[in-house]
């Protein structure tokens, strides 16, 4: 009707951070009580609050029992085929609520694989249903400014790029891989190949790191020996293909996933090639359908359940002190010897 008034939407955050002239980040920090502030950016931002008449939605932690959503984000950057095809985040997620259960905390499944789905998490996360995130399968460094979601978060698998402020659990994915490697020198394999997990990925670029190490301090390096998967079934089998293909001597393949090492298995056995005999391979994960592939795969062992446990935990400590410093807590793994090398 004429002269109705619109509704006035409320100020957000990036509101605030846009008339203080900072990042979303600072304002999020200013608003958890960070100490990593300087006063007089704070005294800004808290200004620019005043003017603005921002409130927060919530009421601050610990004020309130009743403000509490009474939840936690479980968010997985990957699409739902691979999420419910890949054993790894079942696993995750049966760890972190059965760590979340004994503070009376529920677990929500968020998945981000679209910028469209991105802004739905983001809106979800904003709006007060969860007070804390756990955050898995990060690519790059997400479309997401994690600080300005204004709740304690925390990463399972470090971020590629910078991540200093940000909490994290992983596996020694380096350390691991380049064990498995080793081990495949040692028993005289001599044209070792990889395949590879995604580049813009901490455990692929990790685990890459740690096959070309154990190659180039046996003078090995060869380039043309790396292939790249996603860590599903079907890039384990494409990648096993070309390198036979392009290097049908080779004797050896490292895999950076359980899934793609089975698949190459398969693969190797329809191509008429023998495993160990003719070639050994070594996956990574230690998933229950290591010890179902024909033969039984040698894999690199991560502790799933700890890394989920142990997510869990600093996610609580952070909810209770949202100024705790960062942690970052990498687990060792561990070379398990079966039939496939």
């Amino acid at each position: 009707m004429p002269g109705t008034q619109q509704p006035v939407s409320s100020p957000t955050l990036a509101d605030v951070a846009r008339l203080a002239r900072v990042s979303s980040a600072t304002a999020s920090r200013v608003l958890t009580g960070s100490t990593r502030v300087r006063p007089q950016t704070r005294l800004k931002v808290e200004e620019a609050m005043a003017s603005l008449g921002y409130v927060r939605h919530r009421a601050a932690r610990g004020d309130a029992r009743a403000a509490r959503a009474g939840s936690v984000a479980f968010v997985v950057c990957e699409e739902n085929v691979k999420i419910f095809a890949d054993p790894f985040f079942a696993r995750l997620l049966w760890s972190i609520s059965k760590e979340l259960a004994s503070a009376d905390l529920q677990l929500v499944l968020l998945t981000l694989h679209s910028s469209k789905t991105c802004q739905t998490a983001l809106r979800y996360l904003r709006s007060g249903h969860a007070d804390g995130a756990v955050i898995v399968s990060m690519h790059g460094r997400l479309a997401l400014d994690l600080d300005s979601l204004g709740i304690p978060v925390v990463l399972i698998g470090r971020p590629t790029k910078g991540g200093e402020e940000l909490s994290y659990v992983d596996a020694d994915n380096l350390g691991g891989a380049k064990q498995a490697v080793r081990y495949l020198i040692d028993q005289g394999r001599s044209v070792v190949g990889t395949i590879a997990g995604p580049p813009d990925m901490a455990p692929g670029v990790d685990r890459l790191l740690g096959y070309r190490k154990a190659m180039a301090s046996a003078g090995m390096d060869d380039r043309g020996l790396i292939v790249y998967g996603d860590f599903s079934p079907a890039s384990g089998e494409h990648a096993l293909r070309w390198l036979l293909d392009r290097r049908p001597s080779i004797e050896a393949v490292f895999a950076a996933s359980d899934l793609m090492a089975a698949s190459a298995i398969r693969a190797l056995l329809c191509a008429g090639r023998r495993v160990p005999g003719d070639v050994a391979v070594v996956g990574f994960g230690d998933e229950l359908l290591a010890q179902h592939t024909n033969p039984p795969l040698t894999t690199v062992r991560q502790p799933i359940d700890a890394m989920g446990a142990q997510a869990a935990r600093e996610l609580l400590a952070r909810m209770a002190k949202p100024s705790r410093d960062p942690s970052h807590l990498v687990l060792d793994t561990e070379l398990v010897l079966r039939d496939s090398a």
